[in-house]
């Protein structure tokens, strides 16, 4: 009979770094939504004007995203 290979257990750190992006563009995103809620709490301007400076970065980073997992899926 053939043995089968060893399954190599990844270690806490490379199973966070595979997830990495994703959690970073959540992050971005409940970020966002943090500042302008408190913005328009507050009544900031400056505030919400972040909370606008990243959602634009969260649908950059979204699209760089989903445009990288497409063609490594193609590949």
């Amino acid at each position: 009979m053939m043995k089968e290979p060893e399954k190599v257990e990844k270690s806490i750190l490379e199973q966070a770094r595979e997830r990495l992006d994703i959690t970073l563009i959540l992050f971005e995103l409940v970020l966002s939504g943090i500042f302008i809620l408190v913005g328009h709490l507050t009544g900031s301007i400056y505030l919400r004007g972040i909370g606008v400076g990243l959602i634009i970065s969260w649908v950059t980073s979204a699209i760089a995203y989903f445009v990288t997992r497409m063609k490594k899926g193609k590949k």
